[in-house]
């Protein structure tokens, strides 16, 4: 390792370095028959790619601003979804829903690198960055291709890069907060005016934004948003991209955000559930490991507690406690029908004997089928401003 580590050195240092083309794998897209491209680097150009963004990740995070949470250091889709939350509560009725259509194959390599060179000086990191986003495609039938736009996902740096491209979103509406709607007093004046108040909140390449006005500013903001990505190579996807009133709900990072009355009350309030392809998604990963009947009952828990408890984790902090029973029901059901098609001879009876702690919980070998409805739901608090950096002083 130590002598792989030097030779990648003496190259950099040398400036004879070069990343070899990116090895193309194509998977399915949830939801659809379209497949997306991911772009595989070597090991070598892995290392140099997590030196490198170690280098850049600190000057560019002095930068972003406060409404992007995607691939940033302690941050996470749940503080996205908290600030939907709170600007929900607070008279944002209409949502701009949006998606930016093929965000990582589309970004404009010059448009890129200009805002790069604003803030970094070193030709060396400009020439090995541009070195990235020219190394080419090797494609599954073996043959090369330039990459004449965008930064091939899967590579470590990629999601660096791509929230640098759209920064110039994050700065252009950003800066409006700030100047126009920057205190209560200012959003108060311009509403008995008539004007709009906008807040965007942005993971990665799905973004929101919440607009305290009408449907027709919300949908004047989506043609100026189209015009600010225009200059990076980037549009918005027209399947994706809607106005939607908060009443009718939208999804978001997997949930479902919704406006409703509250059950006994005529206060409406904001809640956030399990979005119904998150919950098909979980089920689909169950019905797949339960599927065939020779793999061993041990590993099958394993695999199907893993599926469990990271998927509940993730919505802990949502309205699922429902969901969470559903899933503790589902995923019981699959894995004793699982071990009634392994052990066709055994009466049920029998198999509750074998298999089932205190009658009913599956367990084998010390390993227990893992109950959702356990999972304690609690609401993530909005954490704004106060999000520390691993550079803070």
């Amino acid at each position: 390792m130590s002598v792989f580590l030097h030779e990648i050195r003496s190259e950099l240092k040398a400036g004879v370095y070069r990343p070899m083309p990116v090895r193309e794998r194509m998977i399915p897209k949830p939801g659809t028959s379209r497949r997306r491209r991911l772009g595989i680097p070597t090991v070598k150009d892995r290392v140099v790619q997590a030196a490198l963004k170690l280098v850049l990740e600190p000057i560019f995070e002095a930068d972003f601003r406060s409404c992007s949470y995607g691939f940033r250091p302690c941050r996470r889709a749940q503080d996205a979804i908290a600030e939907v939350h709170l600007f929900g509560s607070h008279t944002y009725e209409w949502v701009l829903d949006a998606d930016i259509e093929a965000c990582f194959d589309n970004i404009s390599h010059s448009a890129l690198m200009d805002r790069v060179r604003r803030r970094v000086g070193d030709k060396r990191i400009l020439r090995l960055v541009k070195a990235f986003l020219k190394s080419g495609i090797l494609t599954e039938l073996g043959l090369e291709e330039e990459t004449a736009a965008g930064t091939p996902q899967g590579g470590i740096l990629s999601p660096l890069l791509a929230n640098i491209a759209l920064s110039v979103l994050d700065d252009a509406l950003s800066e409006d907060w700030g100047t126009l709607m920057g205190t209560r007093s200012q959003r108060k004046y311009r509403r008995r005016l008539g004007k709009a108040n906008w807040r965007l909140v942005r993971y990665a390449d799905d973004f929101v934004v919440m607009v305290a006005g009408t449907q027709d500013d919300a949908e004047a903001l989506r043609t100026r948003v189209a015009e600010v990505l225009a200059p990076m190579g980037l549009r918005l996807s027209e399947a994706k991209t809607q106005v939607v009133h908060l009443d009718d709900g939208f999804d978001f990072l997997g949930f479902r955000i919704q406006r409703r009355r509250r059950r006994g009350t005529r206060r409406y309030h904001v809640y956030t559930y399990p979005a119904k392809k998150s919950v098909a998604a979980v089920k689909a990963k169950i019905r797949a490991v339960t599927h065939n009947p020779g793999t061993p009952l041990g590993a099958v828990l394993s695999r199907v507690n893993a599926i469990l408890a990271g998927w509940c984790n993730y919505f802990r902090h949502g309205v699922s406690k429902r969901v969470f029973s559903y899933l503790r029901a589902f995923s019981w059901r699959r894995v004793v029908y699982w071990l009634r098609k392994k052990h066709k001879g055994l009466t049920w009876k029998e198999l509750r004997r074998r298999f089932c702690q205190d009658k009913w919980n599956v367990s084998w070998l010390g390993i227990t089928l893992y109950d959702p409805a356990k999972m304690t739901v609690s609401r993530y608090r909005y954490r704004g401003e106060k999000i520390p950096t691993p550079w803070a002083a």
